[in-house]
């Protein structure tokens, strides 16, 4: 019987902590947050959960709730991930995080700009032996993107000889009459927004300007009428520029692509400057304007009640596209793999796990790695990213999200070559 830990008991917090709650394996989730009311609210749904106060800013209060735990979930924001990480080093625990620790102590001499990449590969090549000697793994970027959109890239993969091109998509399609522009973090969304982003282009890394490089889709999920994404901060391309010879046939180009209600929304604020974390004055007075429309943009729904009354007050549309366009060669042959996800939006999500379709999608697919720890699934050792399955994982993993209602389509083309990529 295991015992597992999860820090942040948010939209996705919450759900990982449910579906853990149900595993027969586990004998307690340690459900940890800053809010004791929030670890409360989750553990009230639960049977083996343990509500937690904790301040992850202060590593030994991680260390403290985390003792006797076997694997710990880091599903908090960005600037306190490094805490929990290294207490999972300094405990010999696994560690698994939805997304990527930013700012580490070990790279703080980098310039602000290129940290972050820096991290990911100081977390690849030197964390990645502390975790391996403890014989314990770490897994990052495990929610639904980065996380489910690397298990579908590699399946996409999996279909060509050698690949060129990857461009991952995802359209946010879900309006409630209630004013809600995101149905995840807001402070994460908003910080992402300001972001630049990362593209693997030519074989190189290289950033690009949040809302730039628009491009246009025309799938079936809105009836082939167009839609517009656009650059968006994410993991995926740095993933794929660092696994490209192991894990995707070769490939030389990578970007992800963002669009839907969460863009239509940011791209006037950013333009204008509203998500700016530079201090500035006004009438006086010294303000950051990130902070001020974070102040007034509604937090994501999480508790069933509230998620009840918002799908009775009206939905404007329940839909989405979360697409991967893989580009490359079969037996001599240009060949583009268009997969498409399939799953439970808004409306069905709630009425399958009393969930909104984000928590569902996301929450789900990080605990279906969860799932792989606490089942004894997970060989490697060391620090990887979520496309670093190896092919048996990417396969039970595939088949454990279809008992969620987590499928995709695929269809192979032949004579088709990447286009449209770097408008």
């Amino acid at each position: 019987m295991k015992k597992v830990m999860v820090c942040g008991c948010g939209a996705q917090g919450s759900t990982i902590c449910r579906k853990l709650d149900m595993e027969p394996n586990i004998e307690e989730v340690v459900c940890c947050d800053y809010d004791l009311k929030a670890a409360e609210a989750v553990c009230a749904l639960m049977k083996k959960g343990t509500p937690k106060r904790v301040d992850a800013s202060d590593l030994e209060q991680v260390k403290e709730a985390a003792k006797g735990c076997e694997l710990l979930v880091n599903v908090m924001p960005l600037e306190y991930g490094a805490n929990v990480l290294k207490a999972a080093m300094e405990l010999g625990c696994c560690y698994q995080d939805l997304a990527a620790v930013e700012d580490l102590p070990e790279v703080m001499d980098v310039n602000k700009y290129d940290r972050w990449l820096a991290g990911i590969k100081y977390m690849y090549e030197e964390y990645g032996k502390i975790f391996a000697k403890n014989d314990t793994t770490a897994i990052i970027g495990t929610g639904s993107a980065p996380g489910i959109m690397c298990v579908m890239a590699r399946k996409c993969v999996n279909e060509l000889d050698s690949c060129d091109t990857l461009n991952m998509m995802v359209y946010e399609g879900v309006e409630a009459k209630r004013f809600l522009p995101f149905w995840w973090s807001t402070d994460v969304a908003l910080a992402d927004m300001q972001e630049d982003a990362y593209a693997l282009e030519d074989g190189k890394i290289i950033r690009t300007k949040p809302f730039s490089r628009k491009i246009y889709r025309k799938w079936p999920e809105y009836d082939n009428a167009p839609v517009m994404l656009c650059e968006h901060a994410h993991d995926e391309p740095v993933y794929v520029a660092f696994n490209s010879e192991k894990y995707f046939k070769g490939c030389r180009n990578a970007y992800f692509k963002y669009g839907g209600l969460g863009i239509q929304f940011s791209e006037p604020l950013y333009r204008s400057g509203l998500l700016s974390y530079e201090e500035e004055e006004v009438d006086g007075e010294k303000i950051i304007p990130h902070d001020v429309i974070l102040k007034h943009v509604p937090l994501a729904p999480k508790d069933p009640e509230q998620i009840r009354q918002i799908i009775d007050e009206g939905i404007v549309s329940d839909g989405g596209a979360f697409v991967i366009e893989a580009y490359g060669k079969k037996d001599g042959k240009d060949v583009m793999v268009e997969l498409h996800l399939n799953a439970p939006g808004l409306i069905e999500a709630y009425q399958r796990a009393k969930m909104t379709g984000e928590m569902y999608l996301t929450g789900q697919g990080a605990f279906l790695y969860t799932k792989l720890f606490v089942n004894d699934m997970i060989g490697q050792k060391g620090l990887i990213s979520s496309d670093m399955l190896d092919e048996k994982q990417v396969e039970q993993y595939i088949e454990w999200a279809k008992e969620l209602g987590i499928t995709y389509t695929m269809e192979i083309k032949e004579g088709v070559t990447a286009t449209d990529l770097k408008a």
